[in-house]
């Protein structure tokens, strides 16, 4: 897979099958259109591109400075590869690129320098200055400058749509299993493994201290998690604490914490893999550390059965 950043670095080729997005999550309602994509470009012995934005537009537009996102640029960039794309451009998303209209971003950007013979996009695709551009009018200059359009429906899965904003209410809420389901995959996150404060070993349940590698990564709602994770390659089964630590401090900033099972090593500043299975409990304040204690047995017991019992979404 190539990936390029610029305009000079693209080699025009009218044999191009195009989907442009900020793909978001890779959910399943993206891989619908991905693999749309590179199934057309296989058949017109052509190459798949995606187009993408970096930063995701709406940091830019929103001025709020606060996003949240499923998937970071690297991790959208591995599900791309793994799915076979064969160019990835990722456009530089300022204020004044924001500006110009649907008929200019594709008479410059994929008309003119991508070439195109395909374009396929979700029935909801908007593209161009206040999202004035949706499909009517990509399909009409389709019909202008000698391209088609491949236009894949919306999808919804129990009743629910499959889109970011639906995934991301469900994390809100902590409904993993069900976030997971429109995903296609484990709901995860890397970071690096920081020193807390070593109350976990002190009751009998040390964790990893776990700081994101992306403050703009989503973090699931507060409470006890049913998690994998990986260690040097090999990955544990663990129970995730995600919460402000309310038995020992009034006020605390949320941390994530990991109890790795039957793992002991020191891996601080090391880089971690988590995978949000399922979410067990609330976090609660407890009358005593014996109190705590005690719930984290019954935690560990629930979701190691969770776990010896779980058949991955991937």
């Amino acid at each position: 897979m190539k990936i390029i950043r610029s305009l000079k670095e693209i080699e025009f080729n009218k044999l191009s099958v195009v989907t442009i997005g900020t793909f978001d999550g890779v959910h399943k309602a993206h891989l619908e259109i991905l693999k749309k994509v590179i199934q057309k470009a296989k058949e017109i012995y052509g190459r798949s591109v995606v187009v993408t934005f970096d930063p995701h537009p709406r940091e830019v537009i929103q001025h709020n400075g606060k996003i949240e996102l499923l998937t970071t640029l690297d991790e959208k960039l591995s599900f791309f590869k793994l799915l076979g794309i064969d160019i990835v451009f990722i456009v530089p998303f300022t204020f004044e690129f924001s500006r110009k209209t649907y008929m200019e971003f594709y008479n410059e950007y994929i008309i003119n320098t991508i070439g195109v013979t395909i374009v396929v996009e979700g029935s909801n695709h908007h593209v161009g200055r206040d999202r004035e551009g949706g499909m009517n009018q990509i399909i009409e200059l389709g019909k202008q400058n000698n391209f088609t359009i491949e236009m894949i429906s919306d999808i919804s899965l129990n009743t629910l749509p499959v889109s970011s904003s639906t995934i991301k209410s469900l994390l809100h809420e902590g409904k993993i299993v069900e976030a997971n389901f429109l995903l296609g995959y484990e709901y995860h996150f890397s970071g690096t493994v920081v020193r807390g404060r070593g109350m976990g070993r002190k009751l009998g349940y040390p964790t990893a201290n776990i700081k994101f590698d992306s403050e703009k990564k989503l973090i699931p709602k507060i409470g006890v998690y049913a998690v994998k994770i990986l260690v040097r390659r090999i990955w544990y089964n663990g129970m995730m604490s995600i919460g402000v630590i309310p038995t020992f401090f009034e006020q605390h900033d949320v941390t994530v914490e990991v109890n790795i099972f039957d793992f002991d090593d020191d891996i601080y500043d090391e880089t971690v893999t988590v995978q949000c299975v399922a979410r067990t409990r609330d976090e609660k304040k407890f009358e005593s550390v014996g109190a705590l204690i005690t719930e984290l047995g019954k935690d560990k017991i629930e979701i190691q059965q969770i776990l010896d019992n779980y058949t991955s979404q991937q």
